[in-house]
């Protein structure tokens, strides 16, 4: 959706996205394509086809190795959220350029008659019981089958069908796929080639994407342990002023579950911060045309209700919120999606002592 809730379709922001994509694929095949003739002249139709491999397999690590690092880099700075608004195309083309480079190596075997040979590696391979000799190519071709149903399910018709928690779990095996491509790579290129960059820049990408996800993940976790109780139960949220303006502050519950607290003006509301979407987290999102608007797809919702404007039919679920001895707090027991719980209150030298409750 847009940011005027309307169905994204081949929108501008859409092509230079997907345009900078295949710009930097080609960009990076062509490169290393030269490269590697450069330095290693292919001298036969194998070493021309080992060549592609090379460089269409490399291509796809360092492409999985982005995806991975935009979530936690979103997490960390706000000005990295446009990397998220197609993100699916970027897993798209990803499954694209490793199926391409699956689709060189079977050819490297046929044109040397060894197709046969191929499969006997994959099927009977006395050595999938050990570590070192392990198969690596059935350790890609596992990868690869997770890309491809990745790939597949990346459109809204499957996320609407499996719902958005069983989509975002599935989904998460995109982790599962790049610890077999590191395996793939450590257990392939690695044994064959005694360049030192090889192991350098393998563990150079997953210390990367392990530092980032750690590092997000305590940040996270340090505004969690942050959220004080306030009276009666309910989550100290601070100020009314220091809740930004058409912004949000997220508080978590005792259980983990964070809660997104809105201020447009003197208007407080507090919603779920799981967008019903994609789950993005709507707490990083703004306040735009007077609705919530996720920072992923710009998916919109009310701030008195949770309920995205007409036509549309989604539905968040709110939390109420009041004014006690100048701090807004969040009772942390959810209300049924689409029940108004915004309260006004003043912003400047907040002082009053009275609560204020919602709806």
């Amino acid at each position: 959706m847009s940011l005027g809730f309307r169905a994204v379709m081949w929108n501008r922001d859409k092509l230079v996205y997907d345009g900078l994509l295949v710009a930097g694929v080609a960009v990076y095949l062509a490169v290393c394509i030269a490269w590697g003739w450069w330095s290693h002249p292919p001298q036969s139709a194998p070493d021309r086809t080992g060549l592609l491999i090379s460089a269409f397999g490399s291509c796809a690590f360092v492409m999985l190795t982005l995806i991975l690092s935009i979530g936690p880099l979103a997490r960390l700075d706000r000005r990295f959220l446009p990397l998220l608004y197609n993100r699916r195309h970027f897993g798209v083309l990803t499954f694209l350029v490793a199926l391409a480079h699956a689709w060189f190596v079977v050819d490297w075997f046929r044109v040397q008659g060894a197709l046969a040979d191929l499969v006997t590696e994959l099927t009977s391979n006395p050595l999938y019981g050990s570590f070192i000799g392990f198969p690596m190519k059935a350790l890609g071709l596992a990868a690869l089958a997770i890309l491809f149903v990745l790939a597949a399910t990346s459109h809204d018709y499957w996320l609407a069908v499996l719902t958005p928690p069983v989509w975002k779990r599935l989904h998460m095996a995109l982790y599962l796929a790049y610890g077999l491509l590191v395996m793939h790579v450590a257990l392939g290129v690695m044994q064959t080639s005694r360049n030192p960059l090889v192991p350098v820049l393998l563990a150079s990408a997953f210390v990367w994407v392990a530092g980032l996800h750690l590092l997000a993940g305590w940040r996270e976790r340090a505004t969690d342990r942050g959220t004080a109780a306030g009276g009666e139960g309910w989550l100290a949220v601070g100020p009314p002023h220091s809740i930004p303006d058409q912004g949000a502050r997220i508080v978590a519950t005792a259980g983990g579950e964070r809660i997104a607290v809105f201020r447009d003006g003197d208007r407080i509301g507090a919603l779920t911060n799981l967008c019903a979407h994609q789950n993005g987290p709507l707490g990083e999102g703004r306040i735009i045309d007077g609705c919530i608007t996720c920072p992923w797809h710009g998916y919109q919702y009310r701030l008195e209700d949770g309920c995205a404007p007409a036509p549309f039919t989604e539905k968040l679920a709110t939390y109420r919120v009041r004014l006690r001895h100048g701090i807004v707090e969040v009772d942390p027991d959810p209300l049924p999606p689409g029940t108004p719980a915004a309260i006004t209150c003043p912003v400047a030298g907040a002082t009053r002592a009275a609560s204020t409750g919602g709806v």
